[in-house]
């Protein structure tokens, strides 16, 4: 399985939008300070995730939250969401 997730930082306020076959190791690097954008925390969480069959279609599921540029349509996402 692939998957996009979003983190949530609440230190710099701020998503992350991203696309894995590995979430767990992501979440790691990320909180690490490997992943280079989210360096600038390190209290990132998941708070969203879907999954596909095709790394092409994850990569076009990220693609598309990320061409919205809205926070408001990730917050929206994460509301409807069932992660909880």
């Amino acid at each position: 399985m692939f998957y996009i997730y979003i983190l949530y930082s609440q230190k710099v306020d701020k998503y992350y939008v991203g696309q894995t076959e590995d979430i767990e190791g992501r979440l790691i690097s990320h909180k690490t300070g490997i992943s280079k954008y989210t360096s600038i925390s390190d209290d990132w969480i998941l708070v969203y995730k879907e999954s596909f069959n095709t790394r092409n279609e994850a990569i076009r599921r990220e693609n598309e939250i990320k061409k919205k540029k809205s926070k408001k349509y990730i917050e929206w996402l994460i509301s409807e969401s069932n992660m909880d």
